[in-house]
């Protein structure tokens, strides 16, 4: 059965904040769960991500498997893979995020290391490992590549810039060194590209009342098939999923807009303001106003 609502292409949809500067796209930032938010819901985009866990415990979801996460670990998620951060109930999480665009390590000409080893590697072409902890053999080598790159970005001597690229080609080096050769099933990579179309689906219809029925049909799926496979890989019900990233969504419009509080919920496609504060304050402890 064809659903009335358009399909979106995966590649369309790409989170909407903007990780990196233009002039030279790389970025650090550090964020705690529970303090911050209590998740970051599923998504995906463009740069490459680089989670570096501080303090504490978590759990970071890659594409479909399920990372549970420690101080000292570090989580590699490059373009364009689906990934999500959520507490474990009852512990906070302190991480570093260090998001920079492939390009950033490309040149205009015909450059061959882009050309033959990274873009492959950014491309999923080549499968390196993505749960990297103090236990393995190799982990002091990149511990200290990413200390170097957090003490260039805290001090910015003068050409700071080129010690960093230079870092990080030494880090995807050090990437393409431990290279798996572990490829995908055709039923992991279609239930990926399915993930995806979901995630593009819902962004793109977030003001819209969604329906399972909806987006069971523009899935192809009946809709108790549907809640099945959302909820095997993702690990929570689309419900909740939605409520998340409309309320994620809310968050980030009553930070950044003059928006009425009205407005962002319908925005948001909450029905009415009193339901929105009330899902509000169940998710982040305080009132929409009190975020604001």
């Amino acid at each position: 059965m064809e659903s009335s609502m358009k399909q979106p292409k995966p590649e369309q949809y790409h989170e909407k904040k903007r990780h990196t500067e233009d002039q030279f796209p790389y970025n650090t930032y550090l964020c705690t769960i529970p303090d911050d938010f209590t998740e970051v819901p599923v998504h995906w985009h463009e740069e490459a991500e680089l989670i570096v866990i501080q303090k504490g415990s978590g759990t970071v979801l890659v594409d479909l498997t399920h990372y549970h996460v420690a101080a000292g670990d570090i989580i590699i998620v490059l373009p364009e893979h689906l990934h999500a951060i959520r507490e474990i109930p009852g512990q906070k999480m302190e991480y570093e995020n260090i998001i920079f665009r492939p390009e950033l390590l490309s040149s205009d000409n015909h450059d061959v290391c882009f050309e033959k080893f990274l873009y492959p590697l950014f491309l999923g072409q080549i499968h390196t490992v993505v749960h990297i902890h103090p236990r393995l053999s190799y982990y002091p080598k990149i511990h200290d590549l990413i200390r170097t790159m957090d003490q260039l970005c805290s001090k910015k001597p003068a050409g700071y810039q080129l010690a960093l690229k230079g870092s990080l080609f030494l880090f995807m080096f050090q990437l393409l060194s431990l290279d798996e050769k572990k490829e995908l099933s055709n039923i992991q990579q279609r239930s990926l590209d399915k993930l995806k179309f979901i995630i593009t689906f819902t962004n793109e219809h977030l003001e819209e009342s969604i329906s399972i029925r909806q987006i069971a049909s523009a899935c192809y799926f009946s809709e108790s098939h549907f809640m099945k496979f959302f909820k095997t890989h993702m690990g929570i019900s689309y419900i909740h999923y939605l409520n998340d990233v409309r309320l994620a969504h809310a968050r980030n419009l009553l930070v950044s807009t003059n928006l009425s509080i009205l407005e962002i919920a319908q925005k948001s496609g909450f029905e009415n303001a009193s339901y929105f504060n009330r899902k509000f304050k169940d998710k982040y402890g305080i009132t929409p106003r009190q975020a604001r």
